[in-house]
């Protein structure tokens, strides 16, 4: 084993007067990393044991006590989980340049807190390997200390310190054990910096490479005599193995071509060195280095005293990761999460409906009719109302979704489509970003970070907005609701609409895999990267984090409601009142309500002059002029309008209905649901039957009606081609979908 001398940093942003600290947690996916970070400071960002939920840097801030009853302040930055500081994806490119004070204008970190799997020890000591050559003051979290314990695995933490040269601290962030103890030593850590202690710590690397790097960095020193101008070490040892890579065009870039013919041949020195050693290349000696370190490291730390704790995980993989038997799995489960849906929401969605109709009730009883209540019954409530009422089912959905994230089998759901999805193109690696735009796009986008290969990650980009979002939901509810019939099988364990459900939640999967290959023989032509996973152990999941997760869901649902629906609903109303005479109509409603004459001569009056107003509002005379485009659909000029208007957001065409129908006198007690069952054309046939139902569900399972979607899918790939292209293409396929859909089953049923 070689060693080589550690002189730490000084905190040179930090002074003693203000106690004021940046520290960087940094991890292997699935290490626990973002419910550690979660854990120190208090917050509830998204958590999963899967790569790719940490995207983007977080950061939080904490105060860690002293041992002499200070308090620190800490700036906790959490990073996205990476292997190596060898970056190849954006995620981990996002690690390296926060641990090495390369983001312009932000200051250097003064500690590390490396998060290492207590039960994966020797593949996590490989990053722990690359985080000690950074030059930094690093306290190593042994995280799921409870997990490898029930595994009889034994790990004598004062010597795995010792070697290290590091603190070591056991730690289980999902049960909150040793967050104080963490606390303290990032206190500790943190004012030695200050101080300006020195440490010796073992070298993973043979001699060659770190007189290699030596060499190198005397020649830099002779083209910038500055030292704090000087790239860092590790950026020059990066430069010397990952020939070609971000490193190494960095540094050639800044000191010329001459520089860049001394780099090659210091590399090509190295490289006979490693051949004449038995190596093949430098990364596989690098590798093989690193491991050969983590297993002296190792050696006399760790006993595994049984083998209790690991067998069930197998026996359930053997199963739930079969080629035939996972898939199936898959859909049974599912088919449950959709019938759950159906089964345990009813009762809550009742509660909000009369909470609703109260609300319609109790300002109609206290306003004369007029304007003011027309804004507040038929804009605001019944838009706002009619998205509100399905909050449970949406937070059942979640619910569901994060059972199975925490208990480790969406990891397993990525294996099993794996082989299916690289049949088109696509890696399983893109599942991942695609389960989370089941959610919502946008973070599913953001998720594509993760996909090293650039064409592989556009062609997911491209797919994503296909999956079925939380915005999609309540159209499907509210159709599904309306028109599919309440058939079920098995004793009621198997319904009719749970299973149409999960047919439009399919719909977008289906036709997004041949958009994949589409894509990847003409404009993203090339070869899926291979995919990589690693599978965590199943366990119980966390209650924090499960109800954190359906917590910020329904949240999200609440705050779109209160703000773009709301807005929404009240443009919408305006578009339906304006510009028709309506105190005729207030005339109408003063009697009835007053009671002075035939209410029924009085109700049939008032419904015909509601029905003319609208008819002729703003919002009546535009849906005529493009309804001859949406005929062909089975859609009335209603529906048209409602699906145009819902552009900024699918979920507006539920408010934009209930607003055209209560504005138009057709809500009765069964509200929205009852008005579209009741709505009639001209000639007497009603205007919403199942074929309708489907093909506006198929329209809205794959339109691209969300503004936000299309700005980050510009962001991501800093081009507005690609979102002028899922827009273009995405609603073509709409269009002949619901076309499709109408004229099929229109002849059918």
């Amino acid at each position: 084993m070689s060693s080589a001398s550690y002189e730490s940093s000084s905190p040179t942003h930090s002074t003693a007067d203000d106690f004021h600290y940046r520290v960087a947690l940094v991890g292997n996916p699935n290490t626990g990393k973002s419910t550690l970070f979660n854990a120190l400071a208090g917050l509830n960002v998204r958590t999963g044991n899967y790569p790719g939920v940490t995207i983007e840097k977080k950061v939080g801030h904490c105060h860690v006590p002293t041992t002499d009853g200070r308090s620190l302040l800490i700036d906790l930055i959490d990073l996205p989980g990476t292997y190596s500081l060898a970056p190849r994806s954006p995620d981990e490119l996002v690690a390296v340049e926060v641990l090495t004070g390369e983001v312009p204008g932000e200051p250097e970190v003064d500690l590390i807190v490396c998060v290492v799997n207590a039960t994966m020890l020797r593949r996590n000591l490989f990053l722990v390997s690359q985080i000690l050559e950074l030059g930094k003051p690093v306290v190593l979290a042994l995280n799921m200390i409870d997990a490898a314990t029930s595994r009889g695995l034994s790990i004598d933490i004062e010597q795995l310190s010792l070697t290290l040269g590091i603190p070591v601290i056991a730690t289980s962030a999902s049960k909150r054990t040793g967050i104080l103890e963490l606390k303290r030593e990032i206190a500790a850590s943190c004012e030695r910096a200050m101080d300006g202690e020195r440490l010796q710590r073992s070298q993973a690397l043979p001699a060659s490479f770190v007189t290699a790097v030596d060499e190198l960095q005397a020649a830099i020193a002779t083209h910038i005599s500055d030292s704090d101008d000087q790239p860092s070490r590790f950026l020059v040892q990066r430069a010397l193995i990952d020939q070609g890579g971000a490193a190494e065009s960095a540094i050639t870039k800044r000191l010329g071509s001459e520089f860049g013919q001394r780099l090659s041949r210091i590399r090509q020195d190295l490289k006979m060195s490693v051949k004449e050693s038995g190596g093949i290349d430098l990364i596989d000696r690098e590798c093989e280095a690193r491991y050969d370190w983590a297993a002296r490291t190792l050696n006399g730390v760790t006993e595994l005293k049984s083998s209790r704790g690991s067998s069930w995980t197998d026996r359930i993989d053997a199963m739930l990761t079969h080629r035939w038997l996972g898939l199936i799995g898959f859909l049974l489960i599912m088919l449950a999460v959709f019938q759950s849906i159906y089964s345990f929401a009813s009762i809550p969605m009742d509660l909000i409906d009369g909470a609703t109709g109260w609300a319609s009730d109790l300002i109609s009883s206290v306003m004369p009719p007029g304007m003011l209540r027309s804004l507040i019954v038929d804009g605001v409530i019944a838009g706002v109302g009619g998205v509100l009422i399905f909050l449970p089912q949406i937070a059942l959905l979640f619910l569901f979704l994060a059972i199975l994230e925490d208990c480790g089998y969406m990891a397993r759901a990525a294996f099993v489509v794996d082989r299916i999805m690289s049949a088109f193109g696509l890696s399983g690696k893109s599942f991942l970003p695609l389960m989370s735009s089941f959610a919502c796009a946008v973070p599913g986008v953001m998720a594509t970070r993760v996909i090293e290969s650039p064409r592989d990650r556009l062609a997911t980009i491209m797919v994503a907005p296909l999956m079925s979002c939380s915005a999609r939901l309540p159209v499907y509810l509210l159709l599904i609701g309306a028109f599919v019939p309440a058939t079920a099988w098995l004793g009621g364990w198997v319904s009719l609409p749970a299973l149409v459900l999960m047919a439009m939640y399919c719909v977008g999967i289906v036709v997004a895999i041949p958009v994949a290959w589409i894509l990847k023989k003409t404009l993203l032509r090339g070869e899926a990267s291979p995919f990589v996973l690693e599978l965590p152990e199943y366990k119980w999941p966390s209650l924090r984090v499960v109800f954190a997760r359906v917590w910020q869901a329904s949240v999200a649902f609440v705050v779109r409601a209160g703000t773009l629906i709301f807005a929404a609903s009240i443009l919408i109303w305006f578009a339906g009142y304006w510009p028709g005479d309506h105190t005729r109509q207030f005339e109408l409603q003063s009697q009835l309500e007053s009671g002075i004459g035939n209410a029924d001569e009085i109700e049939t009056q008032l419904q015909a002059e509601s029905a003319h107003l609208i008819e002729n509002s703003a919002l009546g005379m535009t849906g005529h002029a493009i309804e001859p485009l949406v005929k062909p659909l089975g859609w009335d000029w209603k529906i048209g309008v409602g699906a145009v208007a819902s552009f900024p957001a699918r979920e507006v065409i539920i408010a934009t209905l209930g607003t055209i129908y209560s504005l138009g006198g057709e809500e009765d007690e069964e509200g929205l649901i009852g008005a579209m069952r009741a709505a009639k054309h001209p000639d007497g046939s009603p205007v919403y039957t199942l074929p309708v139902a489907l093909s506006i569900m198929v329209f809205f399972a794959l339109c691209a009606q969300c503004v936000s979607t299309l700005l980050v899918i510009r962001r991501e790939t800093n081009s507005w081609f690609w979102p002028i292209l899922s827009f273009t293409y995405m609603t073509v396929l709409a269009y002949v979908g619901a076309l499709v859909t109408y004229q099929t089953f229109s002849r059918l049923l």
